[in-house]
């Protein structure tokens, strides 16, 4: 039986974060996903964090099979390739390179016959790396609106659902433009549901949403629009393909890594360890700090009543939180900031040990992938000059982590399934 004490929490945490980002290396899961291998040309394109990897994973899978195309991945993702070019933008807020880089995608996939495959390499991120703006629209219309979208508390579905309505590529015009090729999608999920149309905005899938949607978004979390955005929604000129659309026919949609996927490793990890894994949901949502606040209080149950887990335990959880800063600048991700919840809500709990990450070793706008925890965080903290609750209102986490030197670095991990959250109760 396990010690359970600093030490020993420490390295279980870190065990479980990394069989979760292990269960989707493309390296090591593309391979079985892949369809029959076409008559005709191969074309490759993609976008996302884990593009570059993707493609380099689907060149040693096929390597007699000419391919060639290219996709476009976050600064600092690059992977080696050989055939498939792999070109680099910013990721979150867009940049001159993603436009580039979309607009060749876009041209890439044109001309192409029944006898021809397109492979689509998506990922999280692809959305902000392929910023195509819809006719009438700039990058730096995208940008502003990237921005507002970014910090206002939207959910990244929401998000998605204004950004395909502005346009050229997302929403299904990728697939449109691919016509009449067969389309396979390759895709690793990022978002809370594993909605095809969400991850990456859904460039190769049929839109259920419209632009009054996008319009009612806006309105909802009162976005500032530049005045060519919104006559653009206003005028709702072209939607985007639609289920049903005769041009998407031809195209297949395959998931290759989820965060329930992930989850479901890091439990099996948990049960070698001899913990009681609780998979509480691969679609938690809402104010990050509010669902810290949550999860201290199925954490204390555990501790006290051995309910909902008898001890001892670990609760796993994915998904995606929000922060709204509310005009604050913020220090800290969306993961950071949660844990920071977490542990002002356990206020000390003997006995409880978590971890909060992002599974692309990026917290928001971090180095560090996440945190972690230990009962005398709080404590340690106020003794090294920084108060964790002034912190937490001000929305600067990563100020408490940093100094208590509890930043969970791993450098960019090449996937994206989402946060990835371990709470152990000894």
């Amino acid at each position: 039986m396990t010690d359970w004490n600093d030490s020993t929490a420490r390295a279980a945490l870190r065990r479980l974060f990394d069989a979760a980002v292990r269960s989707a290396d493309p390296r090591a899961i593309l391979k079985d996903f892949l369809p029959e291998r076409p008559r005709g040309r191969v074309v490759v394109v993609g976008a996302g964090k884990s593009a570059a990897v993707m493609a380099a994973a689907l060149e040693d899978a096929w390597p007699e099979v000419p391919m060639g195309g290219l996709v476009v991945t976050r600064y600092g993702h690059a992977y080696p390739t050989r055939h498939i070019e792999v070109l680099e933008a910013s990721h979150p807020v867009p940049d001159a390179a993603g436009e580039a880089a979309a607009r060749r995608i876009l041209e890439t996939v044109q001309g192409l016959t029944e006898d021809d495959l397109v492979l689509a390499l998506i990922s999280g991120g692809g959305s902000a790396l392929m910023p195509l703006a819809a006719p009438g629209l700039t990058l730096a219309d995208k940008q502003a609106v990237n921005r507002a979208l970014l910090a206002c508390g939207a959910t990244i579905n929401e998000m998605n659902v204004v950004r395909r309505h502005l346009s050229a590529i997302k929403g299904g015009r990728l697939a449109a433009a691919a016509h009449p090729a067969r389309l396979v999608t390759l895709a690793i999920s990022d978002v809370p549901g594993d909605d095809p149309a969400a991850i990456a905005s859904g460039p190769t899938v049929p839109d259920p949403s419209t632009f009054e949607d996008a319009r009612r978004i806006v309105a909802r979390y009162g976005i500032e629009l530049p005045a060519p955005v919104r006559a653009h929604l206003e005028a709702a000129a072209e939607e985007t393909p639609k289920p049903g659309d005769p041009r998407l026919t031809h195209a297949e949609y395959r998931l290759i890594a989820t965060p329930l996927m992930a989850l479901q490793a890091a439990a099996g990890e948990a049960e070698a360890m001899g913990l009681i894994p609780l998979i509480l949901g691969d679609a938690l949502e809402g104010e990050a700090r509010e669902v810290g606040t949550l999860l201290a209080g199925i954490a204390r149950s555990v501790a006290a009543h051995g309910h909902p887990v008898p001890r001892p335990a670990v609760l796993l959880s994915g998904g995606e939180t929000t922060v709204t800063l509310g005009g604050a600048k913020g220090a800290g991700g969306r993961n950071s900031e949660c844990l920071l919840g977490l542990a002002a809500s356990l206020a000390g709990h003997p006995g409880i040990w978590a971890l909060m990450g992002d599974t692309d070793g990026i917290d928001g706008a971090m180095d560090s992938a996440g945190a972690l925890i230990t009962p005398d965080t709080l404590a340690r903290s106020r003794t090294s000059g920084t108060d964790p609750i002034a912190a937490l209102h001000a929305h600067r986490s990563q100020d408490v982590f940093q100094a208590l030197g509890d930043l969970i670095t791993t450098g960019p991990t090449l996937t994206n399934v989402n946060d990835f959250r371990a709470i152990i109760i000894a």
